[in-house]
């Protein structure tokens, strides 16, 4: 029987995908009602261009190395010490104002004052859509008085704090939270991984690692000689050779996996 419970929480706990989307959706609604154009199409041009603006920057190894992707950079501030996080904070307002700037211009319009107004829109929106999966805390609860639990997630502190904030319910659950960012190394390296279980005082094979990412939890968990628990929650096909130790649709799962 295990004795710690090791949680993503982008897309295992929190659906920050519809997050996201949702702040996609209302604030591509606005240029729709400002310039007649297609919400749908504002949005796909939008990300193409955060995508592709995103890895010109030289800042983007250093995202890549602590895991923050780029749509968390269109609403994130990096309110973060060091010097890698004091560039992201000068880069952020031009990164996030251009992507909506080019956006516009490739469905049409060329409006800087407008483009301005949803990258500020866009940040405000995500602020307002946190969205918890609805078995998260239910298993949580479930699972506290019997196995440690502990939050490990890649990204900028400051914003995953931010995205903790806004769903307080879940923080409290957890003995401890590791964000990459403070670490200064993210999923799916080992040395993430190694770093956790020595603060813990817990060994590999006494924990498990849950997440929905293949290539950052499963792979992490699996180089450490963790078990690793695959949340694939939307029946996604595994092409990869990763193998998880266990594979389940929901976290009401978990529970029988650990007692096995």
């Amino acid at each position: 029987m295990k004795k710690m419970v090791l949680f993503d929480l982008d897309d295992t706990l929190l659906w920050d995908k519809k997050s996201v989307k949702d702040a996609f959706v209302l604030t591509c609604q606005l240029a729709e009602e400002a310039e007649g154009i297609s919400p749908e199409d504002l949005e796909r041009n939008v990300r193409d261009r955060a995508r592709e603006l995103y890895a010109s920057y030289q800042s983007y190894a250093y995202t890549q190395k602590i895991g923050i992707n780029p749509f968390e950079g269109l609403w994130a501030t990096f309110e973060d010490s060091g010097e890698d996080f004091r560039k992201l904070r000068e880069i952020a307002p031009v990164y996030q104002e251009t992507a909506w700037l080019q956006g516009l211009k490739d469905t049409g319009i060329n409006n800087p004052i407008l483009a301005k107004k949803l990258a500020r829109a866009f940040r405000d929106f995500r602020m307002q859509t946190a969205c918890l999966f609805e078995d998260a805390l239910h298993v949580l609860t479930q699972l506290q008085n019997d196995y440690r639990l502990a939050l490990v997630t890649n990204g900028s502190p400051s914003l995953q704090h931010t995205k903790l904030e806004l769903s307080p319910e879940l923080a409290p659950y957890f003995e401890n939270i590791f964000i990459s960012g403070e670490v200064g190394i993210g999923k799916p390296d080992s040395e993430i991984f190694n770093y956790v279980l020595r603060t813990l005082h817990i060994k590999a094979e006494d924990a498990a690692m849950v997440g929905d990412n293949l290539n950052t939890d499963i792979v992490g968990a699996n180089q450490v000689g963790m078990d690793s628990v695959w949340l694939n929650r939307f029946d996604a096909e595994n092409k990869s050779s990763i193998e998880p130790s266990y594979e389940i649709k929901t976290l009401r799962e978990l529970k029988d996996i650990l007692q096995s």
